[in-house]
């Protein structure tokens, strides 16, 4: 989604709101679409639209995080899913491999197994080829693009989460986490900023802790050469019902929140968010 003119050095991004689920996906797993549902940030991009009229670009995946990841690696896969050898340049070992949730997942959130057998490697290769390599080109540009308008770029890549951990019942999240991978993807001063906004609005906000940020954030956050990169995680229990997908009384304040976070964001003093050469003259 572009705006009739950017106006502010921001760009949000949206990877795992995707809704559209192809139909040979749904034949090839085992799990109903509501169970693989689970895993998807519902209604996130449509609660940070609000950028769009502010003057940012907001990109959106409409494929679901379920069939593809685009905030892993390119090449994050595990070969006990494949049918074929991997290309010895597949990381194989990763932690996120490890738990099910490389570039081709797995399992969804509740670690069960999605595909019913294993899959030719060249699918998935085709996804990364025809899908996740041309969202980042786009991504890469638009990124480079508001980079070389204003001389610095701030992203800010959204997410959801569960509204309680799994493995620890009973025990609730934050309303938000921030994650801007322990201080070294964005200027300190966005972070506290994005913090303090999100506390005055009368949010529990934690940072790093379950969420630093994942590969598009760590990837990209480059805030030496004036290229910032936040996560943000939003508690889906302050929006949705998570059991039927479907957005609860409180949809509508989070958005007019955010919106406002948005604004306010935008709106910081930028002397610290240039690249550091140009900083220093």
């Amino acid at each position: 989604m572009a705006p009739a003119e950017q106006r502010i050095p921001f760009v949000f991004n949206s990877p795992h709101s995707g809704r559209v689920y192809p139909t040979a996906f749904l034949e090839a797993s085992k799990l109903d679409e509501r169970t693989l549902r689970r895993s998807e940030d519902t209604f996130v991009d449509e609660l940070f639209a609000s950028v769009v009229p502010l003057g940012a670009p907001l990109m959106r995946a409409h494929f679901p995080r379920a069939w593809l990841d685009v905030n892993r690696e390119p090449y994050e896969l595990d070969p006990r899913m494949f049918e074929g050898d991997l290309p010895p340049y597949a990381n194989i070992r990763s932690l996120r491999v490890a738990g099910g949730l490389g570039t081709i997942a797995r399992v969804v959130s509740e670690n069960v197994e999605i595909y019913a057998e294993p899959m030719p490697v060249a699918e998935a290769l085709l996804r990364i080829e025809t899908i996740y390599k041309p969202y980042h080109e786009r991504l890469r540009q638009t990124l480079a693009t508001t980079h070389e308008r204003f001389g610095y770029c701030v992203l800010v890549d959204c997410h959801s989460m569960p509204s309680t951990v799994r493995t620890l019942p009973g025990r609730a999240r934050a309303d938000i986490v921030l994650g801007d991978r322990y201080g070294t993807s964005c200027a300190t001063e966005i972070s506290e900023a994005a913090y303090a906004l999100l506390t005055d609005a009368g949010y529990a906000v934690a940072r790093n802790k379950p969420y630093a940020g994942g590969f598009i954030t760590e990837h990209y956050g480059r805030p030496g050469r004036g290229l910032h990169a936040l996560q943000i995680e939003i508690n889906r229990g302050l929006y949705m019902n998570e059991r039927t997908l479907q957005p609860n009384a409180g949809y509508d304040r989070l958005a007019a929140d955010l919106a406002n976070f948005a604004a306010a964001l935008s709106s910081l003093p930028d002397a610290p968010f240039y690249p550091l050469a140009e900083a220093a003259e």
